[in-house]
């Protein structure tokens, strides 16, 4: 038998590569297999792909060295994630980062439950590790679809840490304390925030364009979910309509359609919106402790932005209308993480 040329040696035995150089300078890269008959077929451009395709042809299991773990992630990196909603692809970059420290160099059929078990237990934080084992679920469920792995998932049966949802009711005071010292694009997505329950990321989308007929238009983008908000009624217009109004004249100047632009009429992004968080909620804690009220101080310390949402969910009498706007499908979610005060009842006389 003739020894294989060099550029071929990595691949399985009748995988063959081609390669030719463009015009541009980069390397084009194809790969083929030879049956029996000394027929090509083509395994596209994909090297992982191509060793699935090869098993198929020659009937065997996938090569090991695709079974590896890191191999595993990096596929789903570059497939799977970019398919998700932005904010999911956040999470989940920051999720696998986690996940490759401990399973990079893990066979996929060398992960047990235990092993699971015994990461859960050592990530501190416990919440994301609940989150993690989430998404590695997910990883191996599509390596399954792969053909690289034909077992149960591992992740089946483990125990998840238990979750208990934040609790922090940010009432007038604490509001008023960071709204008087914040700037006026803060301002605005405060009141937005509010009046809407969107959350932060959705705040920073919407734009002058979303309002029509009536409606502010919005399409989550965690979940999707389309919503129309009142802005107006036979009456006039309520007070997110007042809202939206204010911010209008605030922007007339500036070509963007975006709603909440800082004072050169640059559209605020997450940092920004961060950034003059952060400075507001500083000065309000200073002047609390200043005054001498250092519970109101440590109040003020962990009101964050987030907190808005269920704010509003809290302060809407009506569950059921609560729900709709925040866009869950269930009354439950909203009164379990979402409503943060308690019901109003009446004393025995």
């Amino acid at each position: 038998m003739r020894p294989r040329k060099p550029e071929n040696r990595h691949l399985p035995m009748n995988m063959y590569q081609r390669t030719r150089k463009r015009k541009n300078g980069k390397v084009w890269i194809s790969y083929y297999y030879l049956d029996p008959n000394k027929h090509e077929i083509s395994l596209g451009g994909d090297l992982v792909a191509a060793k699935l395709k090869w098993a198929e042809l020659e009937a065997k299991s996938a090569p090991n060295d695709l079974k590896i773990m890191r191999v595993i992630f990096d596929r789903y990196e570059r497939d799977i994630i970019p398919k998700k909603a932005p904010r999911t692809q956040v999470d989940n970059k920051g999720e696998l980062k986690q996940l490759r420290l401990v399973f990079d160099d893990a066979p996929i059929d060398g992960i047990s439950p235990a092993m699971i078990a015994q990461y859960r237990d050592a990530r501190t934080a416990k919440t994301r590790a609940n989150r993690e084992i989430a998404l590695l679920s997910h990883i191996i469920n599509t390596a399954r679809e792969w053909g690289l792995w034909q077992q149960a998932n591992p992740c089946q049966g483990v125990r998840k840490n238990k979750e208990k949802p934040r609790d922090y009711y940010a009432d007038d005071i604490v509001w008023n304390a960071v709204y008087n010292q914040a700037c006026h694009e803060l301002r605005d997505a405060m009141d937005l925030a509010y009046l809407t329950g969107q959350r932060p990321a959705d705040v920073l989308q919407m734009r002058r364009d979303d309002v029509a007929e009536g409606y502010l238009r919005v399409q989550q983008n965690k979940t999707s979910k389309r919503l129309r908000i009142t802005v107006s009624s036979d009456s006039g217009m309520n007070s997110l309509g007042l809202l939206l109004e204010r911010i209008a004249r605030g922007n007339a100047e500036y070509p963007s359609l975006y709603l909440i632009l800082n004072r050169s009429g640059l559209k605020v992004s997450r940092q920004m919106l961060r950034n003059r968080w952060d400075e507001a909620r500083k000065k309000a804690v200073n002047e609390a402790a200043q005054a001498g009220d250092q519970n109101l101080a440590k109040r003020i310390s962990q009101f964050q932005f987030k907190d808005i949402r269920p704010k509003a969910a809290s302060e809407i009498d009506d569950i059921a209308e609560a729900s709709a706007l925040l866009g869950h499908s269930k009354e439950e979610i909203t009164e379990r993480v979402y409503r943060r005060i308690g019901s109003v009842a009446k004393p025995t006389k």
